[in-house]
């Protein structure tokens, strides 16, 4: 079952058994690291099946831990695809759209009324990048182009879902 603090207001709080209130100045360097690794990896199981509850309010305890190292990883997996000479140029349009995408896609929720913050949003979109990650790598392992519009669509369809 689920365990809470008594005055805890995240789920995720009582898996990791971290405490909301708990000062981490006097925390080791291993354990923040650590429980920032268990924090990502726990948000990364809320995008891979949405429709786990608390799902939505869990990646609204926002973080851009998880959300880099995605988008990094995705940067590098499709610009060591590319020809040597636009591997640059790949990796910087990649990370630049995946980052100002989410930008401007929260701005828009926001001036529309959404009750959001603008770190909340980048958050959940830069989650929601996992599965184009997977998809990314399962096209590493086989070069057919129906396998790759194949997994790339599954991952797109999977990643929306994640968003909604």
């Amino acid at each position: 079952g689920e365990r809470y603090f008594e005055d805890s207001t995240s789920v995720m709080d009582a898996e990791l058994g971290t405490h909301s209130g708990f000062s981490t100045l006097d925390e080791p360097v291993y354990e923040t690291l650590m429980r920032d690794v268990r924090m990502v990896g726990y948000k990364l199981r809320q995008v891979i099946d949405p429709r786990q509850k608390n799902a939505v309010k869990e990646l609204r305890d926002w973080d851009l831990w998880g959300p880099l190292v995605l988008c990094l990883l995705l940067s590098i997996i499709l610009s060591s695809r590319a020809p040597s000479d636009q591997n640059a140029l790949v990796f910087a349009a990649v990370f630049v759209i995946v980052w100002v995408g989410a930008a401007v896609v929260t701005i828009n929720a926001v001036l529309l009324g959404g009750n959001i913050s603008f770190f909340q949003s980048v958050c959940v979109l830069g989650y929601c990048v996992f599965p184009l990650l997977l998809a990314s790598i399962l096209c590493l392992f086989w070069g057919n182009i129906v396998f790759h519009l194949l997994v790339t669509g599954v991952g797109f369809a999977w990643s929306t879902k994640g968003m909604f």
